[in-house]
């Protein structure tokens, strides 16, 4: 416990967790560079956490800030509004999961997250191939909604009993 607790500490995050289960970090400690749109380089593997649900719960808010900044412009609205829901839904159905009546509700939780991962890449892809000037934010936030998703079937492969297939 101790050491999971220092663990949690060296990333910014207090002893509190939200309602949902994910560590509460102080927004005025966060360090944008583990956020992928923030200029986030993959290489650096220490920032990254190895817990899905936080990973997830971090997605959405690199999802957040990047729709923020789309322009204003009725395209960016619809295909931002649409990706803005997948992506928040991955970390949704993973906290909902937790208060699953049985083994195969809480599987059923985590393969509409993985669902939702896979939209995810599809309306990051199209914004990529809508708008040019959005490649390079769009690649890196779609490796980090790539990792998530491995993770994620991972997951479901594991809670299946399907792992060695």
């Amino acid at each position: 416990m101790e050491s999971q607790n220092s663990n949690l500490k060296s990333q910014n995050y207090s002893d509190e967790f939200h309602s949902c289960g994910i560590p509460y970090e102080n927004p005025d400690s966060l360090q944008l560079s583990r956020i992928p749109y923030e200029n986030y380089h993959r290489d650096n593997s220490k920032l990254k956490s190895n817990n899905v649900k936080v990973r997830a719960y971090e997605l959405s808010l690199v999802v957040v800030r990047f729709i923020n900044k789309l322009p204003n412009q009725r395209a960016f609205w619809s295909m931002g509004n649409q990706l803005l829901r997948a992506a928040t839904s991955i970390g949704a159905n993973m906290v909902e999961a937790q208060a699953a009546s049985s083994r195969r509700d809480f599987i059923k939780f985590y393969e509409i997250a993985l669902k939702s991962s896979n939209e995810t890449k599809y309306w990051v892809c199209l914004l990529r191939d809508s708008y040019p000037e959005l490649k390079e934010k769009c690649a890196e936030l779609l490796k980090e909604v790539n990792e998530v998703s491995n993770m994620l079937a991972s997951s479901v492969l594991t809670l299946k009993g399907k792992r060695n297939i």
